[in-house]
Formats: C-alpha cells, structure tokens, sequence
C-alpha cells in the first residue's frame, strides 16, 4: 500500500501515472520509491535525472487495516444519506398531506358557514331585485308610503303566507298556484319583508337545469366547489359531473346547515322556488322536479327545511300529486267584488284626489275583474276606462293571434295547427254556453268553469289543454276545473263567438279537417294498362297477413271523346 507520496517537480504527469503501477508492483513492504525525470530522446545524458515522486510502501496487514477503515467510513457515509434523504421526503409528504387535510376541513366549514350567512337576516341580490326600492335605497320615512302604493289592496290569504314564511307553519311543504298576475308573488315579497329574510332564501325556477343549478348555489351561496384549490393542481373535481347531481350536493350540505341551526333557531329555514312550470315537461324536468320534491318531503317531516314552490300552470300539480304526503296545495284567485271596489275607489281618492262614481268602478270591474296585475295598471292610468279598455283589446288581439281558424279554404299544410286552433273555439263557444246557464248569479264575479275530463271531451283532444293553459288562454285550477284565464280574456271569447258568421265559419272549419282527415286515410289506386278485360281481383288482407276479404274489381277505359 502505499503510505507516502511527495512530488518533487512539476513535470509532465502523464510520465508519472504510466510509471508507478509498474514500479509498485516490484517494491517491497517498506521500501522508498523515486520516480526518476526522463527527457525523451536524451537517453545519453550527463546530468543525473531529476527525481519528480517519491513513494514510500507499506506492510500488507497496514494496508488491509486501511482498506478495511475506508469500506466502513464509505458504507457509512452511504446509510446517512439514505436515511437522511429518506427522512426529508418523509417529513415533506407529511407536511404536504397534513397541509391538505387542514385546507380541506376549512374549505368543507367555510361552504356550511357560507350556506348558514346566506338565511341570516337580510337579503340576497336577486331578493333585492324582486323587492325593488322597498327593502333598500329609501329613507325609511317613505318607506309606509311606499308601501301603501305596492300593497293597497289587503289579501285574506296574506295571513297564511307570513305564519307558512316566519316559521310558524311546519311540517309541511306548499304549492302556490294561481293564474298570471293574480299576486303569488307579492305576497311571497311581503311576508318575507316583515321577517327581514331572516332564515329565507328565494329563487327563481328555469327551463334549463344547468341555469337552475348557478341560481340554486346563487341563492344559498353554494359555489359547487368550483373555488375550490385543488382544480390549481389539474385535480378533476366534483364539477364534471351533471347539473342533477350538483343540486344534490348542493341540498346535501343545506340539509347540514338546517340540522346545525334548528337548535339554535328554534324553526325550520324556508326555500322559495318561485314559478317551477318554467321547468320542461319532459325527462330532465321531471327528474329534477321529483328531486326537489323528495327533498321537500322529508324536511318536512323531519321539520328541517320548508319548501315552497309557486306555479302558474296546472301540470305541475299533475306531477307532485302522485307522490305528495306533506304537500298544501293553496289556490290564489282574483279579489272578489267588493274589496276591489273599495281598494280602488281608496287608492283613487288618496293617490289622484277624485273620488270615483260607483257606477265607474262597477264597469272597471266588469272588464277587468279581481285580477291584481290589471287592477294595478288601471289604478295608476289617467282614464281607467280607457285603460279597461285597452287590457280588452290586448287580450283579445292575444287570442285571435294564437288560435284563429282559416274555415274551408285551409290548405292541407296546416291542418294539425287548425285542429289545434279548432279545439280552443270549440272549448271557448262552450264557456260561453255555460256562462248563458248563470242564471240569477253574479256573473262579473264568477267565471263559467267546466271539470277537466268534461273540456278534453268536448276538444276530442287531452294534450291540447296543457298548451293552451300555458299561452294564457285557459286557466286550471287546482281543483281540475277549466275557465277562461281572466274577465277580459272572457269577454273575448263572448265578443268572439257572439259575432255574425262565426258559427257558420266554425263548422266549415270542422268539416275541412274532416275532408283532409280523410284524404289522409285515402289511398288511391292508378291503373295505366288495362289486361284480362279490366277485371281485377283485390284481396284485403288484415295486420297478420292473412287474407281477410276479397273484391272483384271492373274497369272500363274512357274515351276521351265522352
């Protein structure tokens, strides 16, 4: 081994590592090697060669002691770097998953704090949009007057609504329903602003599920774990899934909230749906309606969560009836007769100073009935005849867009439109037949009604009703029973129906449908050249293939001179 090695110049290296294997090798244990300087190409020189290295050897059992020393420090060195490297990437994952499950139980408390804020007192956006200068932007000296000019006309089912909005009415879930611009909604916004919104939440319906599911997280302030951080790691989150199943998630953690707060608050929370008709009539829609209602049932019963759901249209009632346990249904008709007389002859008198004849206020209602939406924009015209008038006009206009009827001289191309068209003036020209049987009644203030089965009878047809119901046409309670969709919309049909020729016209109608129903069952049968003296065998064979009949057929050929 060798123990000592001195250099004595500097000259060329390459000389020095070519020579010592070769001079080690013949070198006895503790004897001193001298590498020797050379110039190539002087072998003949007469000065001694300059010693560059010097190497001193030593005993065999010294060097195996030293090789033995340098395997345990290099094998030692080698298992504290392991066990080092080891230790830092231990130590890394477990700050980083520690890290992960910190942020993780924040993020799932903040989304139920942030769930939990969303019922506390006060308003959401879309609660303010609907609520208008009501809730805020006023000096609360004008709020009362305010008030009075959206409220004027007292409702006897406002009662109702605030006991079903401040919690006192449990255990239930409720369906609104009522035609267009009857105050579903107005009374759903005053009961909520004597509660502050306190435990409310409020949305609207849509035709879209996926629209439905951002006004859901909207008004519960739910963002589907959508800011959530893991998407920054490209992590594929619970976002790419179906709009249905984010609404579940969605009720699942508003579900946590109410179990945590019916404690503390001592009553259920309250969600409004408002107009769910808006819903589609097909597959999704009916498989997000069935989800909502069984949310609804069972926050019912668990006293939890109490849902209300508003709809204009009758099918929506069709839909939830199968499967209804808990469901209210509440029917909000026109105002009667007198407490329309009287808020309207108040408002006049306080809001334009006149005092209105009786006689003006019995035609007002005449024409536009208890209907809250008209009502309002006669109370704030100028003439309200001339208003009551207009309403009339529009309706009818209205009616004779949608369902008009060509009479004879239809062409073949619209013939499932007039058969659409058809049934309405069939069904209208009934309405006003029973209204003519309202002998002895008051007949400005009950509309003629016909039950549902008895209607899709007289239209021959049962999946027209559902359409003309949802244009405005005809309106079903939640009683079944078919009227026209208002008093100006009923005046239409007598206008309609009372005019000169129309009878005429409506049959002519009838029998062209007729004709081209029948030209549609009709086939004819051309035959160019006549053989075995024109006389033909038809066989009529029925759905099975078998002959079921058998005709002879003669032909004559025409001559054109004839």
């Amino acid at each position: 081994m060798i123990r000592d090695v001195s250099f004595t110049s500097n000259s060329s290296k390459r000389s020095l590592w070519l020579g010592m294997p070769r001079m080690y090798q013949r070198a006895r244990p503790g004897q001193l090697l001298v590498l020797l300087e050379r110039t190539p190409g002087r072998t003949r020189s007469r000065k001694r060669p300059y010693p560059i290295l010097a190497i001193q050897t030593g005993s065999t059992a010294e060097s195996s002691k030293d090789d033995d020393k340098s395997k345990e420090n290099t094998w030692g060195s080698f298992f504290w770097k392991v066990g080092e490297g080891s230790g830092v990437t231990i130590t890394s994952l477990l700050g980083l998953g520690l890290g992960g499950f910190l942020y993780n139980s924040y993020y799932k408390q903040l989304v139920l704090d942030k769930i939990e804020n969303a019922f506390s007192p006060g308003y959401s956006s879309n609660e303010l949009v609907a609520l208008g200068r009501v809730a805020y932007g006023t000096h609360p000296s004008a709020v009362e007057e305010i008030l009075a000019r959206e409220y004027w006309i007292p409702r006897v089912q406002q009662p109702l609504i605030d006991a079903i909005l401040d919690g006192s009415s449990r255990g239930r879930y409720h369906l609104i329903v009522g035609e267009k611009g009857t105050g579903k909604t107005s009374l759903l916004l005053e009961g909520m602003r004597k509660v502050h919104g306190d435990g409310i939440a409020m949305l609207e319906a849509h035709d879209d599920v996926e629209v439905f599911r951002t006004r859901l997280g909207k008004a519960i302030d739910y963002e589907f774990h959508e800011d959530y951080v893991g998407s920054l790691f490209s992590i594929k989150g619970p976002r790419d899934t179906t709009a249905l199943l984010d609404i579940e998630r969605a009720l699942n953690k508003l579900e946590k909230v109410a179990l945590k707060l019916r404690k503390s608050r001592g009553r259920p929370l309250v969600l409004i749906i408002n107009n769910i008709h808006l819903f589609r009539d097909d597959v999704e829609g009916t498989d997000l309606l069935e989800l909502l209602q069984q949310r609804a049932e069972i926050w019912a019963a668990k006293e939890l969560v109490t849902m209300v759901l508003t709809s204009d249209e009758y099918w929506t009632f069709e839909r939830l009836r199968p499967r209804a346990t808990n469901m209210y249904v509440h029917h909000i008709p026109d105002i009667p007769k007198d407490l329309a007389v009287e808020s309207l002859a108040a408002y006049r008198r306080q809001y334009h100073n006149e005092n209105v004849p009786t006689s003006v206020l019995d035609a007002v209602y005449n024409r536009v009935g208890g209907r809250l939406i008209f009502l309002s924009q006669v109370a704030r015209s100028d003439d309200m005849l001339e208003a009551c008038k207009s309403i009339c006009e529009r309706e009818k206009t209205w009616l004779l867009n949608q369902c008009w009827i060509f009479g004879k001289e239809m062409d073949d191309d619209v013939e499932d439109h007039q058969k659409y068209c058809a049934a309405a003036m069939v069904l209208a020209k009934a309405l006003v037949e029973r209204e003519k049987d309202l002998n002895g009644t008051d007949q400005e203030h009950i509309l003629p009604e016909i039950p549902l089965h008895e209607a899709r009878q007289i239209m021959t047809r049962a999946d027209f009703m559902q359409k003309l119901d949802h244009i405005n046409i005809f309106a079903i309670d939640s009683y079944a029973k078919v009227r026209a969709d208002s008093v100006p919309m009923q005046i239409a049909f007598r206008e309609i129906c009372g005019a000169e020729g129309f009878e005429a016209h409506l049959q002519a109608t009838l029998k062209r449908l007729d004709e081209l129903e029948s030209l549609a069952r009709t086939r004819e049968i051309t035959i160019k050249d006549l053989w075995n003296k024109g006389n033909y065998q038809v066989f009529l064979k029925d759905k099975r293939g078998e002959v079921s009949g058998e005709v002879e057929v003669t032909a004559h050929p025409v001559s054109p001179f004839v």
